[in-house]
């Protein structure tokens, strides 16, 4: 099993910066990818970036391209989003997300076997 706890939402102006962070625990050595999702309300949840937790690819939704960040800290056990230039159109509730298998769509949820318990972000315009 794996845990996944997210940590460092809050309220920010519109163009400031946050940084969330994931804590996994468990059979961490099963895990290949780490992703972020992000869900407002009313709408589906939707990818935000994706990497492999020992490297190889990084990939971002175009929405976030440029400004947003995924990194990790191995020895922590711990990946973040850095997020900058924030918009009234990130808000949402951020969750992050573990998966065992290489390949698949990275962008789609239902591919994803561990879930954080979201984290809420909101953007004043």
């Amino acid at each position: 099993q794996v845990q996944l706890v997210e940590s460092g939402g809050g309220l920010v102006q519109a163009g400031g910066s946050l940084r969330l962070s994931c804590v996994v625990s468990g059979r961490t050595f099963s895990v290949t990818t780490m992703a972020w999702f992000r869900q407002a309300p009313g709408k589906d949840r939707e990818f935000v970036a994706v990497s492999r937790w020992s490297g190889g690819y990084v990939y971002y939704a175009d929405s976030v391209k440029g400004r947003f960040t995924i990194s990790g800290d191995n020895a922590k056990n711990t990946v973040y989003l850095q997020m900058s230039s924030l918009k009234a159109e990130d808000t949402a509730i951020y969750y992050c997300a573990a998966r065992q298998i290489r390949g698949g769509s990275y962008y789609q949820s239902g591919t994803y076997d561990y879930w954080g318990q979201g984290t809420q972000v909101t953007v004043s315009s």
